[in-house]
């Protein structure tokens, strides 16, 4: 087992942590979805068409580009509808459930490569570079895992997984055979596994230490024709039930948080239930405005009341849209209960940087020029000029994107970098576009 330290990042403390003990169980979900866009690199082709039936763990559609990634059905019922937006894209896949559990069997003798097609696991895997599901002809060179969270009000991965630890050797042991090189597992240091056959990585440090991209960063780096697979250990787990039970699972346990929630608290549902039946009764009736959030206030996706839970179906935060519209000197303010990671404020003399604080979706401003150098850097704890590379990818400059590491980034890697960004910079969704230009003249 080996130590990594990590002392670049930051650990934002917001209100509405979950404090009390315990699993709530959800009210029924009238209806669940599948959103392509969390499965990137899918461009989806749908195999049900309205009105069809659909067995839990069946196939609703497979990638365009590869018939053998397919995203199945977390249920048992009729396809409702597939919502589609512009030029006909996709948006959703809505399944009414018809609640007879009616589920497809797998064979677990089969290659477990094709298993985890067939089942749908695939498409929840991710590689490196580029950040999207992993290709079908590629092996890789090593696989991944994280086993903690560490984003904001993130749920702790030991009370998701559960009992459901014990399947981990099968799954560890089923994806060594997938690649020639190692199968990593990377634990906080307050999470312990037992004999898993993975070579285990403790990583202590504040977030982004629970990001895979910066765990690999300091394990063992993605080079120029290199391929890694990452998943979650939640993931892994299911594959190992799975191989052992025949029959996939789509139960997950929610972290429902935020300070715009009255009880936060880990809620027992299955993948892509609706955002309703998750917020039923939780939501503080303070008649001000919410801003919902399918994952964590960083990378998450905005939903509404009407939405769905997003892949990796774990986590969903509500804070205010705008708690005061007008402030008195507004950021010029000396009131010592306003928040910044920096020594902006007057709040840091009295310890206001590890206070809880209770946080709204104000921008506080506008995108300017990058004005202050070395920003991007104290927020991310990976071995490239941060600040460059996403100059670098502004430019479109190829040489300079791949001399400083845009095959070991993701999109979740920059967004601390992103929320710390003087210049108010959408880093997350320049590095996405980065990816996708670079695998467009690559591929």
């Amino acid at each position: 087992m080996a130590l990594i330290k990590l002392k670049k990042g930051f650990d934002l403390n917001l209100k509405g942590r979950i404090t009390q003990e315990g699993v709530i169980d959800e009210s029924k979900s009238p209806t669940y979805a599948i959103v392509p866009d969390d499965f990137v690199g899918v461009v989806p082709r749908m195999e049900k068409k309205p009105g069809e039936h659909v067995a839990a763990g069946e196939a609703l559609y497979h990638d365009k580009n590869d018939e053998k990634i397919k995203v199945t059905s977390p249920v048992s019922g009729t396809v409702a509808d597939v919502v589609r937006g512009d030029r006909r894209k996709i948006l959703a896949v809505v399944v009414e459930p018809d609640g007879n559990g009616d589920s497809k069997s797998f064979d677990p003798r089969s290659n477990p490569k094709e298993l985890l097609l067939e089942s749908g696991l695939w498409a929840m895997m991710r590689q490196r570079p580029y950040d999207i599901v992993p290709s079908t002809d590629v092996r890789p060179r090593d696989i991944f895992i994280t086993a903690f969270d560490s984003a904001p009000l993130a749920p702790s991965l030991k009370v998701v997984l559960g009992e459901d630890e014990k399947y981990l050797p099968a799954a560890v042991n089923a994806l060594s055979t997938l690649t020639d090189g190692m199968v990593y597992l990377g634990c906080p240091a307050n999470y312990s596994f037992d004999d898993t056959g993975a070579e285990i990585n403790t990583i202590v440090g504040p977030h982004p230490a629970g990001n895979v991209g910066v765990q690999i960063a300091n394990v063992k780096p993605v080079n120029k024709g290199e391929v890694v697979w990452t998943l979650d250990v939640v993931t892994a787990a299911r594959f190992g039930k799975l191989l052992e039970t025949a029959k996939m699972d789509y139960s997950t346990i929610v972290a429902v948080t935020g300070s715009g929630v009255t009880d936060p608290a880990y809620v027992k549902a299955t993948m892509g239930c609706s955002m309703s039946s998750l917020l039923a009764g939780r939501l503080v009736d303070d008649e001000k405005p919410k801003r919902i959030i399918a994952g964590n206030v960083l990378t998450g996706v905005k939903e509404s009341l009407e939405g769905y839970l997003h892949a990796p179906y774990r986590h969903v935060t509500v804070i205010n849209e705008i708690n005061k519209k007008d402030e008195f000197m507004g950021w010029a303010s000396l009131s010592p209960k306003k928040f910044s990671i920096y020594r902006d404020f007057t709040s840091w003399i009295f310890g206001g940087r590890h206070q809880q604080v209770d946080l709204d979706a104000k921008l506080n401003g506008g995108e300017r020029a990058i004005v202050m150098s070395g920003e991007y850097d104290k927020m991310l704890p990976m071995d490239i000029y941060a600040e460059f590379l996403v100059k670098a990818i502004i430019a479109f400059d190829i040489d300079k994107m791949e001399q400083l590491g845009i095959y070991e980034v993701a999109p979740e890697d920059f967004a601390l970098a992103e929320y710390a960004d003087t210049s108010k910079l959408e880093l997350q969704r320049i590095v996405r576009e980065g990816l996708d230009k670079m695998r467009a003249e690559m591929c």
